[in-house]
């Protein structure tokens, strides 16, 4: 056991962007905690300043000096000859090979497929020790009784179980919608009546005026009515001044998860629905004669949504790439695939996007006979707005902002099949949904890889090809 770890008001900033701050709390032995919050908002960093490798910006971290950690962070890149769920699986038994008091973990369930999850999850549950992870995996999540969201530069800590905090969250996106709208017709209100006090304003002192030509005030009384005319005018200026910076303000501090608007280039009249798309008889595929998949017997319709599913090193990506026809896999038997320009790729990694490339010259490759004007107003749509937004370079981009990028290459030029590997993989919740809007509207075929069951209950996916060891 370990004594009690404390923050006291720990704050963490980079150089280009301030993460949260004054973070105060205790862990005590046994709690069990998911860090939560968007790409970017320094999750894998607050791991870092509990185990002593980070020092935080400011504030201070006290009783962490003398406590056994176990910690397998989101990327390992020792075991390069093993494949991702593989070196997680070594990683997780050195990490409890010390007997950890506490145990850290970073996207612990991101390459593992549902009988890795399982394992995964019945060890945490029986793990007695501190566990702190970082995790956008629901399933997951509902393991775990305390919550530290970062949001807005700021830390909240909730204690209960993730369907009460999730419906917590539902409500407080709902109140601040509701608070948004009121905010909003009240700004507006605010300068009508800013508008029409100046309007009144002009009126007074040019009647001030005339009434002091035509010799009907006294000048020195005209003077005076016209001074308490503008001290009148001045103070109701100054308080609808004053509560128009109060409503703006506020209202950038309402930070809400903003939908995507995809409109795509294939309509459902394009889609043939009485023909497979995709047709593999007796299929066999391999690497240098080493064969990985044998009968392969897949359709796959028009509109079809499809999941892929089996362990881990059975295939599955190595199908997709098969289908992509990738020139590495060999392939026997019977295949009936689109060209290449008629399917669209995902993966985790969002290898297809041009790191050499800006957001902005992404999408106007895919459309040259687009104008500037029309590509703006339609990365608006998929929330790219800024200049600095529009112009930044692939290279610098969180995994949520590729996730959008990619998600708008699909749309601005739609192809009739769109196969996913793990691309829900190191993206925040916001993230996933935004993914998973455009799946929902999505008109052509989908054949996804996926360990995120959750994730595919939600868009409604039944159907699956199933890759058995056999």
């Amino acid at each position: 056991m370990h004594k009690p770890i404390f923050l006291n008001n720990v704050s963490l900033s980079f150089d280009d962007s301030n993460c949260f701050e004054n973070f105060s709390t205790q862990i005590t032995y046994g709690t069990h905690v998911a860090i939560i919050g968007l790409n970017g908002a320094g999750k894998s960093s607050l791991l870092k300043i509990i185990k002593g490798d980070l020092f935080p910006t400011s504030g201070t971290i006290s009783n962490n000096k003398n406590i056994i950690f176990g910690y397998v962070p989101q990327l390992i890149y020792e075991y390069r000859n093993l494949s991702g769920a593989e070196r997680f699986n070594k990683a997780l038994s050195l990490a409890f090979a010390n007997q950890p008091d506490v145990l850290l973990l970073d996207e612990p369930t991101n390459h593992l497929d549902l009988q890795n999850r399982s394992s995964l999850m019945k060890m945490l549950n029986f793990y007695k020790g501190t566990l702190i992870m970082v995790s956008h995996d629901k399933e997951l999540l509902k393991n775990v009784h305390s919550f530290w969201h970062i949001d807005n530069k700021k830390i909240t800590v909730f204690n209960g179980n993730f369907d009460d905090y999730f419906n917590l969250i539902s409500q407080n996106r709902q109140n601040f919608e509701d608070e948004l709208k009121t905010l909003t017709k009240e700004k507006k209100e605010t300068h009508k009546a800013l508008m029409k006090e100046q309007e009144r304003v002009k009126k007074s002192k040019d009647k001030g005026e005339k009434f002091v030509a035509q010799k009907k005030w006294l000048p020195s009384l005209g003077d005076l009515k016209a001074s308490y005319a503008r001290k009148s005018a001045g103070q109701k200026y100054a308080d609808n001044r004053a509560k128009r910076e109060f409503l703006h303000e506020r209202l950038a501090n309402l930070r809400i998860p903003e939908p995507l608007k995809p409109s795509f280039t294939l309509k459902p009249k394009d889609i043939s629905t009485n023909k497979a798309i995709v047709s593999i008889s007796s299929g066999h595929v391999g690497y240098n004669g080493n064969q990985i998949l044998k009968n392969i017997n897949l359709f796959v319709m028009g509109n079809d949504h499809l999941a892929i599913v089996g362990n881990n090193g059975s295939g599955k990506t190595t199908l997709l790439k098969a289908i992509l026809n990738c020139p590495e896999v060999n392939k026997d038997g019977l295949w009936d695939i689109p060209n290449v320009q008629d399917i669209g790729y995902l993966d985790q990694h969002y290898s297809f996007l041009d790191d050499a490339k800006t957001v902005i010259e992404t999408i106007m490759d895919l459309s040259p006979d687009k104008t500037l004007s029309e590509i703006r107003s339609f990365l608006n749509d998929f929330l790219f707005r800024k200049n600095e937004e529009v112009n930044k370079p692939i290279s610098v981009l969180s995994g949520g902002e590729k996730a959008r990028l990619s998600l708008a290459k699909i749309a601005v030029k739609t192809p009739k099949l769109l196969l996913l590997d793990e691309i829900t993989n190191n993206i925040d919740l916001e993230a996933k949904e935004h993914v998973m809007q455009v799946l929902k509207e999505y008109p052509g075929a989908v054949v996804m890889v996926s360990h995120d069951t959750a994730f595919l209950e939600q868009l409604n996916i039944s159907n699956k090809y199933v890759i058995s060891n056999n």
